[in-house]
């Protein structure tokens, strides 16, 4: 059965991929599943018809017939679960992709969004520069145990798995901050994914709903 996700109607990242929507297109797009898409605006989004497939009221939600998801862990994960190529075949190293996984967004993800966020709430105050150096430190602490892991091997685990996914879409939400640019390793890891056909289809398809909101 053909799923449904919902992204943004109008991405407030001018299209440039960092919706969290873009992680189950380009999940999608590796699996070879074609999908429909609902777009929503912020309003829609805290609308029942919405709530009732997300109940924090957010993006993306996946539907495939009487199943309902959201969170883009675990739609990744249950892509990954139904479709082959998206996690090693191995027990062992499965578990390990999907703890790959599980780091990207618990451990990864947070500091990097305490950065972003950032500007929005904290640049009136007066420790305002001081925070960001203690940030930056946060999230240079995470990327000096992811290092050593990419400098040993081109993926996380054996091949591209769904913890590369996660990951990389984690780590573009700094392409072009200076802390990203001190990882020279870290920015071909995102290159090499970034370079994959099924990531540029998805991220085509983001960016097409993006210019044709800006259009009409």
């Amino acid at each position: 059965m053909r799923p449904t996700i919902t992204a943004f109607r109008n991405s407030p990242d001018g299209g440039g991929g960092h919706g969290r929507d873009m992680r189950v297109r380009w999940a999608l797009e590796e699996a070879g599943v074609a999908y429909d898409v609902r777009l929503v605006d912020f309003d829609e989004m805290k609308q029942p018809a919405h709530l009732a497939r997300h109940p924090f009221g957010q993006i993306p939600t996946y539907e495939e017939g009487d199943l309902v998801l959201f969170e883009s862990g675990a739609i990744i994960l249950h892509i990954a679960g139904h479709h082959p190529g998206l996690l090693p075949e191995g027990e062992h190293a499965r578990a390990r992709a999907i703890a790959w996984l599980f780091a990207a967004l618990n451990t990864v993800e947070p500091a990097i969004v305490e950065l972003e966020m950032a500007p929005y709430l904290d640049r009136d105050k007066p420790w305002y520069e001081e925070r960001l150096v203690v940030l930056a430190e946060r999230i240079r602490s995470k990327l000096d145990v992811l290092l050593p892991r990419l400098r040993e091997a081109e993926w996380l685990e054996g091949g591209f798995s769904a913890a590369d996914l996660m990951m990389v879409t984690v780590l573009r939400r700094i392409e072009g901050s200076p802390v990203l640019d001190e990882y020279p390793d870290l920015l071909a890891y995102v290159a090499r994914a970034t370079a994959r056909p099924a990531y540029q289809r998805a991220f085509q398809a983001q960016l097409d709903v993006f210019r044709a909101a800006q259009a009409g």
